[in-house]
């Protein structure tokens, strides 16, 4: 492994954190994990040591950082946007103080590398299409308002004391995991009910469409920028883009699949404006130029992986 032998990973009992896990597992790298109690999981395989306690206990934190002395943080415990909207307070506790103190924390005990996953939600909805990478960042919703306040945190440290913060902002992902009460998240939903025979009901228009990845590529993207040497990251934080599709060409190519598959429109008007004020593309000449990243997952590409992923039990 290059850069570091041994990282924590925060919300590593999570789907994502597990993913992450597995493939830096894969390469060797010694792993401890931090995540809520009730996440317990048979994650043992991938973990040296497996935490439970609040990402917010700050003494658990730190015996964690100097006891085990990980070299690479991999931050990806967090509130989610339909919980931080419910509970704005929590959300800032957890996303943002939490996120900060980690941060603190992991420069006193001299970590090399923290790596933090951002969304383009911190730019809101008023975009352009495609979004620039210096587009300004206006988020319209608590969970984008703690990941910007986060990544100006990063961004300082790095820049007042050559701190390694590495951050990616994501798109919308598709994937076998996504949390039902994620509205947003209607392409994995609706992938899911075509495997399992059930109809479903897209709450945008036919031409809503936006920019999103599949979940393989994001955890590659991970993995990648933490191997790069700071010396070549000219950016505190990179925005990603795999591909474009609109709610109708999804339905067209579910239907190639499945085609006793059921589906209609009826439209969630705060969903569709929010999902239509989202770019189509978004601009990542940055990380091609600075990490070489390239997506390997395209739209016919991401819903074959997808509807394999689901048909063999990933539901």
């Amino acid at each position: 492994m290059k850069n570091f032998r041994k990282a924590l990973i925060t919300g590593g009992n999570g789907n994502l954190g597990r993913l992450v896990a597995q493939k830096l597992s894969a390469k060797g790298a010694e792993l401890l994990c931090l995540d809520i109690h009730e996440t317990e999981q048979d994650n043992e395989k991938f973990y040296k040591n497996i935490f439970l306690g609040d990402i917010c206990d700050q003494d658990l934190v730190n015996r964690i950082l100097k006891d085990q002395r990980p070299q690479a943080i991999f931050h990806l415990a967090s509130l989610l946007s339909g919980s931080s909207e419910i509970n704005i307070e929590r959300s800032w506790q957890i996303n943002t103080t939490a996120s900060i103190n980690l941060m603190q924390a992991a420069k006193v005990c001299d970590v090399d590398l923290f790596f933090f996953a951002s969304t383009i939600a911190t730019y809101g909805s008023k975009t352009v299409d495609p979004l620039p990478e210096d587009f300004m960042q206006w988020p319209e919703n608590m969970y984008g308002v703690t990941k910007v306040a986060v990544e100006r945190f990063g961004s300082y440290l790095k820049n007042t004391c050559g701190f390694d913060f590495r951050c990616l902002r994501f798109p919308m992902v598709l994937s076998p995991f996504a949390p039902l009460s994620a509205k947003t998240a209607y392409p994995s939903h609706a992938c899911r009910s075509a495997v399992i025979g059930d109809p479903f009901n897209f709450p945008v228009s036919r031409d809503t469409g936006m920019s999103c990845m599949f979940l393989d590529d994001v955890i590659r993207s991970i993995f990648e920028i933490s191997q790069v040497p700071q010396t070549s990251l000219k950016s505190h934080a990179y925005n990603l883009h795999g591909f474009h599709f609109t709610a109708q060409e999804l339905c067209e190519i579910l239907i190639q699949f499945y085609p006793n598959f059921e589906y209609s429109f009826e439209i969630d008007q705060y969903i569709d404006i929010l999902v239509k004020g989202w770019p189509n593309e978004v601009i990542s000449d940055s990380a091609v130029l600075d990490w070489n990243w390239k997506s390997e997952f395209f739209f016919e590409e991401s819903i074959s992986a997808m509807i394999k992923l689901l048909t063999h039990g990933q539901i």
